[in-house]
């Protein structure tokens, strides 16, 4: 996009350029008054500023020196024409500085759809640097306050139905749109697209415009439900949840012995997790329930939130032991029709095998893939189902001619439990996931739900690669104990940004507007 700067510049300049002048020559004529006036009233004997307290000797002005005063007038016009016009140009330069748009929050109101608007950026560029940093951290905010809002309706559409949370779910929806574009501009920034600096400036701009947008598609229905109903009904999902505890620690040692460690490394630890956040909606429910008792809604409804907030990621883990013990059954059933699937697809390239280009080294590596995964099941041993579909996808899918439908409902497997289970760790963790990790998984979702049977492989690819990227930026993290003050599993609440890490005792935690 090219700014409309360039062209509006010239008239500007032509419309004030009488403006300028005048203030030169006024702040010229002004400034030879102020150098000259005391060089003419000396001789004369008209008193001046300070002539009082001269030395006699200097009293009289001979007549050489007068010539000399007065040829020191042009000059002396000249002069203070310049400084004139210098100081107005730097006053100028002044209040452009001050009156330039600088990106804010979420929930901010911009001056035009994008934060830094595109004149802007041509007139005075900001350094990079500085602007890639204010759009990670706006992506980032705004995916926290995006996530926030959909487990609260979550929350809000069961206790009160759909109808009368309907502007809450139509403005969630728009918030998802804009930031879902938000994510597609900076994956494709990352990829190197656009290349010229003004336009990857512009797409900067772009990204803090959307974010900011959706924010305010956040403010706008305000507050959602009130602390009266919402508690019990929050408490009883509590205790719902403290019930399944025990039932998704006996599913996942039977997973464990089940399967190869590979297949349930992604929900290891997920049950004590889960116990911890409910150990942190303990306290906040008990402290919700004594401040609305109180008369102190305010504080009711900040802990309530924080406590819904808890609860909710409580189910995420427990779910997510559940989503991956039935996709690992799905899988394993399907396991034997995808190899004889990729037996058949590679029929016509073995019948007429190509003598060199990749396709020569691929069909020997599929040959090479579907040998090893017969020889893994042939062993008796534990193995990973979801990780034997993505070897056979991977390796045969690049030959395949689409013949086969049960390869492609293997890679629509394996690429939605992939997508499923990065999801759920940068929800659960988001207090420590950068940008660069929320950005693969966006697209990951994004060629899984809108790309074709093609598309699934690289679905999976890039939710993988979240998964990683998320991974190292919450080791890198940390989990930091309880500070002075502070209740049992604020910890965790802040790692999975349930709670500012600032304030996370009595902080409002994100989603939908607060007041």
């Amino acid at each position: 996009m090219t700014s409309s700067l360039p062209r509006g510049r010239p008239r500007r300049a032509r419309s004030h350029l009488s403006l300028r002048v005048a203030h030169a020559v006024l702040g010229g004529a002004a400034g030879v008054v102020w150098l000259v006036l005391p060089g003419m009233t000396a001789g004369n004997g008209t008193p001046v500023a300070a002539q009082g307290s001269r030395p006699a000797a200097s009293a009289a002005v001979a007549p050489d020196e007068e010539t000399s005063a007065t040829d020191l007038v042009l000059p002396l016009v000249a002069v203070g024409a310049v400084g004139a016009v210098a100081g107005y140009g730097y006053l100028r330069r002044v209040r452009r500085a001050r009156d330039r748009t600088t990106p804010g929050g979420i929930g901010t109101p911009p001056a035009a759809p994008s934060a830094i608007p595109s004149a802007t950026l041509s007139a005075a560029p900001p350094h990079p640097a500085d602007l890639d940093a204010v759009a990670c951290a706006s992506l980032v905010r705004a995916d926290d306050r995006v996530r926030a809002a959909r487990a609260e309706l979550g929350f809000a559409g069961e206790l009160l139905g759909p109808e009368a949370v309907g502007p809450f779910g139509r403005a969630l929806r728009e918030a998802e749109g804009e930031l879902t574009v938000a994510f597609r501009m900076r994956q494709r920034y990352d990829e190197g697209v656009p290349a010229e600096e003004a336009a990857r400036r512009h797409t900067l701009a772009g990204i803090v415009g959307r974010c900011e947008e959706a924010g305010r598609r956040l403010d706008g229905p305000g507050r959602l439900g009130s602390p009266e109903p919402a508690l019990p009904f929050a408490e009883a999902r509590f205790r719902e949840l403290a019930g399944r505890t025990g039932a998704a620690q006996a599913l996942l040692a039977d997973l464990t012995l089940r399967y190869a460690p590979t297949a349930t490394s992604a929900v290891t630890g997920n049950v004590e997790q889960a116990k911890d956040r409910l150990l942190f909606a303990t306290f906040r429910l008990n402290r919700a329930r004594q401040a609305a008792d109180s008369g102190e809604p305010e504080q009711a409804v900040r802990d309530l939130r924080a406590a819904q907030g808890a609860v909710g990621q409580a189910g995420v883990f427990l779910g997510g032991v559940d989503r991956l013990a039935a996709a690992l059954r799905d899988a394993e059933g399907t396991v034997p029709a995808a190899l004889t699937g990729a037996e058949a697809e590679l029929a016509e390239p073995r019948a007429h095998p190509p003598k060199e280009g990749e396709r020569h080294p691929r069909l020997l590596n599929a040959d090479s893939v579907l040998a090893s995964v017969r020889q893994e099941l042939a062993s008796g041993q534990p193995y990973d189902p979801l990780g034997v579909l993505r070897r056979i996808v991977r390796a045969v899918v690049p030959l395949a001619s689409g013949r086969s439908g049960v390869l492609s409902a293997a890679a629509l497997t394996v690429a939605r439990e992939a997508v499923e289970t990065a999801d759920d760790f940068v929800g659960t963790h988001r207090g420590a996931v950068g940008v660069t990790a929320r950005t693969r998984l966006a697209e990951a979702r994004r060629l899984l739900t809108t790309g074709g049977p093609a598309d699934r492989p690289a679905a999976d690819a890039r939710a993988l690669e979240a998964l990683e990227l998320a991974e190292l930026d919450v080791r890198a993290h940390g989990n930091p104990a309880p500070g002075a003050g502070e209740t049992a599993g604020t910890g965790g609440a802040v790692l999975g940004g349930i709670v500012p890490a600032d304030d996370p005792e009595h902080g409002h935690p994100p989603g939908f507007r607060q007041v």
